[in-house]
């Protein structure tokens, strides 16, 4: 296939976001909604799926690529699932999110859950913005516990100061929550489990607190993960994992270069300036999949100007 397939992003309102998207790119959420916390923008779930946009496979749901011609569009060599394994999100943390941890693969079937590894690119960010990440210091569950009941403290959790450029991978099993002021690309497994510790004495709409899930939490968290640190490229990649693999790549002025990973599909996430793939042109804040290579030429990204993005794909089973 030598065509460029372009989604539509699935909106998302949520009590802590905001409206950054569009000003910062320039996105037209919809008028009749509030808060938009997340953008959806390439997500295979029962209650939620990607449509394509335009072109030969228009109208077909993320799901039907994948079960249907998965081997034209996203290569060989790749796992054996029913959904399209990775979900790829736009996050607007106008305020921060709750604190949280996703399971691990090792306890999902006693929970009925899904395991969930990210990994966040910072987009923008406010200055002294930051993260939690990890614990500060080794803690048992129980003392864990007597914190979470006993009036909270945020002394036990790692807290990161992050800037635009910043990235940080985020195991199942980790504890953590995005700060106030960042706007960040999120590759995750295909998973929406999410299991909230604390959430700052927030109410919902309504008025009400959000649920909590401290039992499902602390069979979740890792309390040997002490002082995770931001990532650090190497050879272009800022995550190589199991569930997938993603570069930052710079584009110069009439700059091109070929759209695809290792013969299979990648996912771009434009995060500055613009580029053209196939017959399309994209700006910052977009995100598009750039078909397998196949017999025919395969598609180019070119910038006329300049360009940063990121390119995700998912690794072979060898």
């Amino acid at each position: 296939m030598n065509e460029t397939i372009r989604l539509k992003p699935l909106y998302k309102e949520r009590v802590w976001g905001g409206r950054k998207l569009e000003s910062i790119f320039n996105r037209q959420l919809p008028k009749d909604s509030g808060l938009i916390g997340e953008s959806w923008d390439v997500v295979d779930r029962d209650e939620d799926q990607s449509l394509v946009i335009d072109g030969e496979m228009q109208g077909l749901t993320l799901n039907e690529l994948w079960v249907n011609h998965k081997e034209l569009i996203f290569g060989t060599n790749l796992p054996q699932t029913q959904r399209f394994p990775l979900l790829v999100k736009v996050l607007d943390a106008t305020e921060k999110l709750s604190l949280q941890v996703h399971p691990p693969e090792s306890i999902v079937s006693g929970l009925e859950a899904e395991p969930k590894t990210e990994m966040w690119y910072i987009a923008e960010a406010e200055p002294e913005a930051e993260i939690y990440c990890g614990l500060s210091h080794e803690i048992t569950p129980d003392v864990f516990m007597k914190n979470v009941n006993g009036g909270f403290s945020d002394d036990m959790l790692h807290k990161i100061r992050v800037s635009k450029g910043d990235f940080i991978f985020i195991p199942s099993g980790r504890l953590h929550a995005i700060g106030g002021g960042i706007v960040i690309f999120e590759i995750q497994q295909n998973s929406d489990t999410t299991y909230r510790v604390h959430d700052w004495g927030r109410t919902d709409s309504d008025g009400c607190a959000r649920d909590l899930h401290i039992n499902e939490a602390l069979r979740s968290i890792n309390f040997q993960d002490v002082g995770p640190s931001k990532g650090t490229m190497v050879n272009n990649f800022l995550v190589q994992c199991p569930y997938f693999e993603v570069e930052l790549l710079n584009l110069s002025s009439m700059e091109s270069i070929n759209g695809s990973m290792d013969e299979n599909f990648a996912i771009i996430s434009i995060i500055d300036g613009a580029l053209s793939c196939g017959r399309y042109d994209f700006m910052s804040g977009d995100s598009f999949i750039v078909p397998a290579q196949s017999d025919a030429e395969p598609l180019t990204l070119i910038s006329e100007s300049s360009a940063k993005f990121l390119r995700t794909t998912i690794p072979k089973n060898n």
